[in-house]
C-alpha cells in the first residue's frame, strides 16, 4: 500500500465516522472531496474569526431563493447553530448546516484563510559525508519562526517516516539526528538558543520539567495535516540529563488503526498460516520476543486488531499505552511508580476476557500469572525480551525454572526483526564463491523442496545491492519484518518440562529446526534471495 493509497484510507474512515456522527447530532452529512479544492468560495457571509472560532464555513449565499447554507464540524458549538438558525429565520430566510469533516474544514479554512508565512524547505537526510545538507538544514532550522520550530520538526519527521527523533547536547552545540528505516541519520545542529525554546514547548506539551535531575518520560499526541487528509501522531518522550544539558529522545507512532493488520506485515502465506490456527484457539500463550525497536509492538496491535470482534472481550495492560485501539479496553500500567503487570493481569482475569495482552513479562511472578491465565480459558499474548525464539525458552526457564504448566501452555513463539526494503531501482549481481559458500553453511540440512517453496533455487541464484539516487540517498526504501515462528512441539515441550537434562539455546533451536523451523539468519538470507533486502542488511540487524 503506497503513501496515496494509505490517505485515502485514512479520509474514507474519517468520512464514514463523520456520516454516524451526523446522525447522532441530527444534521445532514455532506462528502465535500469531489468539490473541496474547486467550489467558488462565498465571501462576505462570515468573518475570517468567526470560521476559526465556530468551525464553520459558508457554502452557499442565499440569492432570490433567500436560502442560506453552511458548513460545520463536530466541534462547532452547537448554539452557535442555533442563534444563526433564529437570526436568519427571523428575516425570513432559511438556513441548512452540513456536518463536515475535520480534514475537509482544514482545506476550506486554508482557502479562505491562506497563512501568510514563509514556507520553509522540506529536510533532507544526508549523505555519508554531505556536510552541504547538513548546513542547509541547519540554516533552516536556526531560522524557523520561534513559534513553529517544534511543529515543523515533528511535521517533517513524520513526512521522513522517522521513527525517533534525538536531541543531544554536544560541548558547543545541539546535533539533531533521526532514526529512518532503522538507522540514526543527522539532520542539523543548532545553536543553544534554538535548543531552549524546542525543550521549553516539549516540556510544556508533555508536562515533563527542563530543570529535573533524574530521567524523566512523558507523552504527547499532535494531528499531522497533509494532502487533504487528517492523521494523529502519538509521541513518547524520554528525558534524561547529561554532562552538557538535558537530551531527549521523541519516539513517533504514526496512529491509523487501519495499518495495524496482518495483512499489511508483508508475511507469507506459511507464517500467517501459523500464527491464525494458533489464535484461532480460545487458550494458550504467544510471545512475541525481539530488541526495543523490532516491531513486536505493531505485530502484536495487529493480532489484537485480527481478534477483535464483537463476540470476544480483549483487555490489554501496557506501559504505556501505545496505540488506542477502538472496541478494546487498554489499561496503562506505570511500573515507575510501582505498577505491576502481575497485579494488573490477576486483576483483569475477574472481568472474565476472552483475550489478555500483557506489554512485557519482566519478572517471574508476571510470567507465573500468565502462564496460569493462559491454562484456564484465555489466549494471552505478551512480549518478552530474547535474542531468539530459542533463547527465550533457556531464559524462561532460568526465570520459572522447569515448569509442566509453561510446557502445555506456550503454544508459538515468534522472534522478528524489521531490515530495509531495496528500492525499486535495485542492481542485481552474482555471488562470488565466498558468498555461495556462505549460503550453503546457512541452509545446511534445509530442504531444497522447503526453499524452492519459499522461491530460493540455490542452483540459480542472484543477488541484489541498493543504488543510490538523490531521492532515495540510500537505495532502500522502508522496512520488511523477518519473522522465526517456533511452534511448540512435544519435544520442546520435553525441553521444558525438565525431561531433557541438556537444557540450552543450541538444544532447542536444532529441536525446532528438524520440525521445519527457519531461524531468523535463514528467513534474513531467503528476504536477500528474494531481492527484498541484502546480505549486508540481513547480516547488520540478524
Amino acid at each position: 500500500m503506497d503513501e496515496q493509497e494509505i490517505q485515502d484510507k485514512r479520509r474514507d474512515n474519517e468520512e464514514a465516522a463523520a456520516a454516524q456522527r451526523a446522525k447522532i447530532l441530527g444534521l445532514p452529512y455532506l462528502d465535500t472531496r469531489k468539490f473541496e479544492h474547486d467550489i467558488p468560495l462565498v465571501n462576505g457571509l462570515l468573518t475570517k474569526d468567526e470560521m476559526h472560532k465556530d468551525f464553520i464555513l459558508p457554502l452557499q449565499k442565499g440569492g432570490e431563493s433567500e436560502h442560506y447554507q453552511f458548513m460545520v464540524t463536530s466541534q462547532t458549538p452547537r448554539s452557535t447553530i442555533e442563534r444563526m438558525r433564529k437570526e436568519y429565520n427571523d428575516k425570513g430566510e432559511r438556513t441548512d448546516f452540513f456536518l463536515i469533516t475535520d480534514s475537509a474544514y482544514k482545506v476550506f479554512i486554508l482557502r479562505y484563510d491562506p497563512p501568510q508565512e514563509t514556507v520553509y524547505d522540506d529536510i533532507t537526510i544526508a549523505g555519508e559525508g554531505d556536510s552541504e545538507t547538513l548546513a542547509a538544514v541547519s540554516k533552516v532550522l536556526n531560522e524557523v519562526s520561534t513559534d513553529k520550530v517544534f511543529d515543523y520538526l515533528l511535521d517533517q519527521a513524520d513526512k521522513l517516516g522517522a521513527s525517533d527523533i534525538h536531541i543531544e547536547n554536544l560541548r558547543n552545540e545541539i546535533r539533531i539526528r533521526m532514526r529512518v528505516d532503522g538507522l540514526l541519520h543527522p539532520v542539523a545542529t543548532i545553536n543553544r538558543d534554538r535548543y531552549r525554546i524546542f525543550m521549553g514547548e516539549l516540556s510544556s506539551r508533555a508536562s515533563i520539567s527542563t530543570a529535573a535531575t533524574t530521567p524523566q518520560s512523558g507523552h504527547m499526541q499532535k494531528d499531522i495535516y497533509r494532502d487533504g487528509s487528517t492523521h494523529l501522531l502519538n509521541i513518547r518522550v524520554e528525558m534524561i540529563p547529561t554532562m552538557y544539558g538535558q537530551d531527549a529522545v521523541l519516539r513517533l507512532f504514526n496512529f491509523d488503526e487501519t495499518l495495524l493488520n496482518l495483512d499489511l506485515l508483508g508475511l507469507g502465506d506459511e507464517e500467517r498460516a501459523e500464527i491464525n490456527e494458533v489464535i484461532s484457539h480460545p487458550r494458550g500463550l504467544v510471545l512475541m520476543v525481539g530488541p526495543t525497536g523490532s516491531g513486536k509492538s505493531t505485530t502484536l496491535y495487529s493480532i489484537i486488531n485480527a481478534l477483535n470482534t464483537t463476540d470476544r472481550k480483549i483487555i490489554t495492560l501496557e506501559d504505556p499505552i501505545e496505540y488506542g485501539i477502538t472496541g478494546i479496553s487498554q489499561i496503562p500500567i506505570n511500573t515507575t511508580e510501582g505498577g505491576s503487570f502481575a497485579d494488573g493481569l490477576r486483576s483483569v482475569l475477574r472481568l472474565d476476557p476472552d483475550v489478555v495482552m500483557v506489554g512485557e513479562i519482566r519478572d517471574a511472578d508476571t510470567a507465573r500469572t500468565a502462564i496460569q491465565a493462559s491454562i484456564t480459558g484465555h489466549l494471552v499474548l505478551s512480549s518478552f525480551h530474547a535474542n531468539s525464539t530459542s533463547a527465550a525458552f533457556s531464559r524462561m526457564i532460568d526465570m520459572i525454572g522447569t515448569n509442566p504448566i509453561f510446557s502445555s501452555s506456550v503454544r508459538l513463539v515468534i522472534a522478528q526483526r524489521l531490515v530495509r526494503k531495496l528500492a525499486d531501482n535495485k542492481e542485481a549481481y552474482r555471488p562470488d564463491e565466498a558468498t555461495m559458500n556462505y549460503l550453503h553453511r546457512v541452509f545446511e540440512g534445509v530442504p531444497q523442496e522447503a526453499l524452492k517453496e519459499r522461491g530460493v533455487d540455490l542452483n540459480d541464484v542472484t543477488l541484489y545491492r541498493p543504488v543510490s539516487t538523490p531521492d532515495i540517498p540510500f537505495g532502500y526504501k522502508g522496512r520488511t519484518v523477518i519473522m522465526e515462528q517456533l511452534i511448540v512441539s512435544e519435544e520442546i515441550q520435553s525441553f521444558i518440562r525438565g525431561d531433557v537434562k541438556d537444557i540450552n539455546t543450541n538444544a532447542i533451536e536444532k529441536a525446532a529446526k528438524k520440525n521445519g523451523m527457519l531461524t531468523l539468519e535463514q528467513k534474513g538470507v531467503v528476504a536477500a534471495l528474494r531481492g527484498e533486502t541484502t546480505l549486508d542488511e540481513v547480516s547488520r540487524v540478524i
